[in-house]
């Protein structure tokens, strides 16, 4: 039986920032939107600036634990994860039964659910009657649309992890949906629908960084165990120009979100800082367990570059 903090490790807290930052940077831009900041708004407001953010934390972090343990199964039945250079998997390893895992994987996704449908539950009192059920079934849709994401990353007879889309599934979910669908929710009647684009884009890229860093430390492994990821269809070479490129778009997404809105959310820009090493690395070729470091410090720029813009707006909502 795995232990308590096998079962973290299994939960891979390194990826858990491509989940909040989502959350963050909608919750910014959509305060930044509101007529009137937390908590001097009416009750709706008051409510919808501060309960659905928490909400939304708890389907990113519910989602992304429940992926991680959904692939932690899939790949560990397949035989994937016999031999790794990152950390031991829980289905991989031997520490837990595959039925556990799974079982997990769906209690978590369901708790992600229920989050999800009270968020949305919430910002349906902003809309006109008639749209309600639409916008409802859209949320519907949309959660329903993450889980069956996070299953078949690797999971079912024809996992798209395994050709190759990965990276387009994460760039989707952990940054457009995720983003912008914190927007809506925080500021339904307000919704600036460009800088919240533009800023789940910024998230878009960084979430497909990790898990460049991630495959490109896998590469060798997943080629062997028949697993294309994106980074075995673009080689060695290939994986590393395109996690500069992806740190550098989402720098880029960063300085349009500030033209878009305050120029002060540059001081977004500051997260950028704990990349010079990570960046480094990868483009001196490092490896295995390395790239590790890397994965981690992506994630950790991701969330700080998140939370300075979403001071940095702020700050510009109160002098603009």
């Amino acid at each position: 039986m795995a232990t308590g903090r096998e079962w973290l490790a299994g939960a891979r807290p390194r990826t858990l920032p491509a989940s909040a930052a989502p959350v963050v940077a909608g919750t910014g831009v959509a305060w930044f939107a509101s007529p009137a900041p937390p908590p001097f708004g009416d009750h709706f407001q008051v409510m919808a600036a501060v309960v659905a953010p928490l909400l939304c934390l708890v389907v990113g972090l519910a989602f992304q634990i429940g992926g991680n343990l959904a692939n932690d199964y899939s790949d560990g039945v397949r035989g994937t994860d016999a031999h790794r250079v990152g950390p031991a998997r829980l289905v991989g390893s031997g520490a837990a039964a595959p039925r556990a895992v799974k079982r997990a994987a769906w209690l978590t996704f369901g708790t992600g659910c229920l989050a999800g449908l009270i968020a949305a539950g919430l910002a349906l009192a902003a809309e006109p009657a008639g749209r309600r059920w639409l916008v409802f079934g859209v949320f519907v849709v949309a959660g329903v649309a993450c889980v069956l994401a996070a299953w078949f990353y690797t999971g079912g007879r024809h996992p798209y992890g395994y050709a190759g889309l990965g990276e387009v599934f994460v760039f989707i979910f952990f940054g457009l949906v995720a983003t912008v669908g914190t927007t809506y929710l925080v500021a339904p009647r307000t919704v600036p629908w460009v800088p919240a684009i533009v800023m789940g884009a910024v998230t878009g890229c960084f979430a497909m960084a990790i898990l460049v860093a991630n495959n490109l430390r896998d590469l060798a492994t997943d080629q062997a165990a028949g697993k294309i990821t994106l980074a075995v269809r673009l080689g060695d070479a290939g994986a590393r120009r395109l996690y500069v490129a992806l740190i550098a778009a989402a720098a880029g997404g960063l300085v349009v979100t500030a033209g878009l809105t305050t120029w002060v959310a540059l001081a977004g820009l500051v997260g950028f800082a704990l990349l010079v090493t990570p960046v480094a690395r990868v483009v001196r070729g490092a490896t295995g367990r390395e790239l590790i470091h890397v994965l981690a410090r992506t994630g950790q720029s991701e969330l700080v570059a998140v939370l300075f813009t979403g001071l940095g707006l702020g700050l510009g909502w109160c002098h603009g």
